[in-house]
């Protein structure tokens, strides 16, 4: 008996030996832990979890089951269980890919001072002490059950001392330290105890899944594995994003788009359609929005005022004319449209109608570049945000980013679910069909518009919320001659354009529109950027493109960081914020390498292994939190570190890739590209890359 036992601990503890992987949230299912708006009403986990109520429940039958009469050691089996629920429970029921009964308990005769995370409590011995001769039916401690997931449980009543000879036996099999490559459970939800500095990746590895040239991505409003991708000339795309190792490019039709509102968009090269936004209850309703410009001369549907006007103290008759086009021959529109009557739910639907439901804006540009365009929702608030340039012209001539009654170079924040009545549009000098949020800027600033949520922008090229601080509004901001920036967005906020490039002073070559003072403001300085020096310029310029906080748990070594690029240099940033939620951010260039197993092969730059991208249009993020970077090169996906051969020593290099969620539907089948309309969607893309932001 003594041999079996000593076989079964000696097994035990090797299974018990440190994952080669630090500790980063992750459930026993692979998956990322997710925001419980409310506690759970069993175990006591709220923010991020691993369990949803239906979890919740299942453990509360479980415990109820083990029908433990003794108060004390319930509470410790209670916790036990509910260990399933906490962020880290992959760190705590896993290793070697096995998972355990129960999680890893702390325990302080196994700590090692020199790996020590911190003071490690002796939970292992607690439980013993509390619970060694307490009958419990169907235990978890059965050493039958170690290492054996979904192995049968015993169905009698037993005590610890039934299966151990003593606490070092039981905690020899069941204890352990919190170690830098660890955690341990002491009773409480995991927590870090991590104040360094972070580092930069050590790279960032791409695979390639498209080969399209877009501007926009947007996941699907119901959570499942496919998202939204645009083009300048106005088609929307509805594609199936592959999961992580399959090989697997996107899944769509090219020839059969989700929508093609190319008869309504105006194509040139600083022209087309700049943004797309799908109603938070898309799923339901249907509603999506896209954001583009249009030619009055050709369409008549296109007429709206125009931005230079005698509120702003602008003149149309003394603009002059710019490439050729009169001011205000071309607008920027927010329409609305809807996928219902498509398919027996929204969420079912494969295509729209490309006829307008509603038109929301409609505003005359002053001149042909810095338009902006974007539109996305406030996770928070449910709002549309509406990323708007200065109109053009070198220096703002007419200073409309700091004139508070113009439209231009601000961001705005719209209620589109409140349809006003005439009578609002008209005493409020709205631009469109939309309501004001009533803790708009303007109610405490009766100057502003009331549109306006920030103001003092040169031409806002991508804007995105942090997925898990829905309050980190982060835009990237183009840059006239010295410096391009990234701004961290606030209520009211004014970001100094034309006052300021960046941090330094901007005088305008002219200024027909006047100037604001330098003391009548109080600008506020980017958190993150770069000087146009500071890139390996192609075209001879620098243009910054906005993306996102990484959130994924592809590349932890990555997780956290906010991943920017230049359009033209093809350069990216991470932007590492030191100490959380300050707001005080230092950045680093980071390599990147393509996957030898990407699904498209990766073009190479001339004479280097580094792959050629092309130009950085846009970035993008999946309801998985996998961010994309969309170029004129295709589509790319960050994936592991280890498929690059980089290194990141918090990678779990033995673990299987993150399935992603199923398709609901069934996505189209691939099929080949039509190279005629692939080299239309390229020319018209580098053309636009070559006016649009500078």
């Amino acid at each position: 008996m003594e041999g079996v036992l000593a076989m079964i601990f000696l097994f035990v503890n090797f299974l018990l030996l440190p994952d080669p992987s630090f500790s980063l949230p992750l459930c026993t299912d692979s998956t990322a832990p997710f925001t419980l708006n409310t506690t759970l009403k069993f175990c006591p986990y709220n923010g991020k979890t691993c369990c949803n109520s239906t979890d919740d429940t299942q453990l509360q039958n479980q415990f109820k089951a083990m029908n433990i009469s003794d108060p004390g050691c319930a509470s410790a089996v209670k916790s036990i269980l509910c260990a399933k629920c906490d962020q880290f429970s992959a760190e705590l029921f896993m290793v070697n890919s096995v998972t355990r009964p129960v999680p890893l308990l702390c325990n302080s005769t196994t700590s090692n001072s020199s790996q020590s995370r911190e003071a490690v409590s002796d939970f292992c011995s607690g439980v013993w002490d509390t619970c060694q001769n307490v009958s419990i039916l169907n235990s978890p401690f059965s050493p039958s059950l170690q290492g054996q997931a979904g192995a049968p449980v015993n169905s009698n009543f037993t005590k610890l001392t039934d299966f151990w000879q003593s606490k070092a036996d039981f905690c020899n099999a069941f204890g352990g330290a919190s170690t830098e490559k660890s955690v341990c459970f002491d009773g409480e939800p995991v927590t870090l105890n991590d104040t360094e500095t972070p580092s930069p990746p050590n790279g960032l590895c791409l695979e390639k899944i498209g080969n399209g040239s877009y501007l926009n991505m947007v996941a699907h409003p119901d959570g499942s594995n496919r998202a939204f991708f645009s083009n300048q000339a106005g088609k929307i795309w509805l594609a199936t994003i592959p999961n992580h190792g399959s090989g697997e490019a996107l899944d769509f039709d090219e020839s059969s788009p989700f929508v093609d509102l190319s008869d309504e968009v105006h194509l040139d090269t600083t022209f087309g359609m700049m943004g797309m936004a799908f109603h938070p209850k898309f799923a339901q309703n249907g509603r999506f929005f896209a954001s583009f410009n249009c030619d009055k001369v050709l369409w008549p549907g296109c007429a709206g005022r125009c931005s230079c006007n005698s509120d702003v103290n602008c003149d149309p008759s003394k603009l002059g004319t710019d490439n050729g086009a009169q001011p205000c021959q071309y607008q920027t529109v927010i329409a609305e449209y809807t996928a219902n009557g498509t398919a027996s739910a929204p969420s079912l639907a494969k295509s729209a109608k490309p006829t307008e439901i509603r038109r929301i804006f409609t505003m005359g540009l002053p001149f042909t570049g810095h338009h902006g365009g974007q539109i996305l929702f406030g996770p928070a608030d449910g709002y549309l945000y509406f990323m708007m340039g200065d109109g053009g012209g070198v220096g703002d001539p007419y200073n409309f980013s700091q004139n508070k009654k113009s439209l231009l170079g601000k961001i705005m924040r719209l209620d589109v679910d409140n349809v006003p009545s005439a009578a609002e549009i008209e005493q409020l000098g709205l631009w469109g069909n939309y309501s004001i949020p009533k803790d708009n800027p303007s109610t405490e600033d009766g100057d502003l518009q009331p549109e306006i949520w920030a103001l003092g922008l040169r031409n806002p090229w991508r804007c995105s919320f942090d997925s898990e601080r829905p309050s980190y509004f982060m835009c990237a901001d183009v840059g006239q001659d010295l410096y391009e920036e990234v701004d961290l967005i606030t209520k009211g906020g004014n970001y100094g354009w034309r006052m300021f490039e960046g941090p330094y002073p901007y005088t305008p070559p002219a200024t027909p529109g006047g100037s604001t003072p330098l003391n009548s403001t109080n600008p506020i300085s980017p958190v993150m950027g770069y000087n146009h020096s500071e890139v390996n310029k192609k075209e001879g310029s620098a243009s910054i493109t906005g993306g996102y906080f990484y959130r994924s748990t592809t590349d932890p070594c990555t997780s956290g960081k906010y991943l920017y690029a230049d359009l033209y240099a093809t350069s990216l940033w991470a932007g590492s914020e030191n100490p959380e939620n300050s707001g005080n951010f230092t950045t680093s260039k980071i390599p990147f390498g393509c996957a030898k197993d990407s699904p498209i092969q990766c073009s190479s730059v001339q004479g280097s292994d580094l792959p050629s991208l092309g130009y950085i249009f846009s970035f993008g993020e999946d309801n998985q939190k996998d961010i994309f970077i969309l170029t004129s090169g295709g589509v790319y996906r960050v994936v592991r570190p280890s498929r690059c051969n980089y290194t990141c020593s918090k990678e779990n290099v033995t673990a299987v890739e993150t399935p992603s969620p199923t398709s609901s539907p069934p996505s189209y089948a691939n099929q080949l590209r039509s190279a005629y309309g692939s080299l239309v969607l390229l020319f018209s893309s580098l053309m636009f890359l070559l006016l649009c932001l500078l």
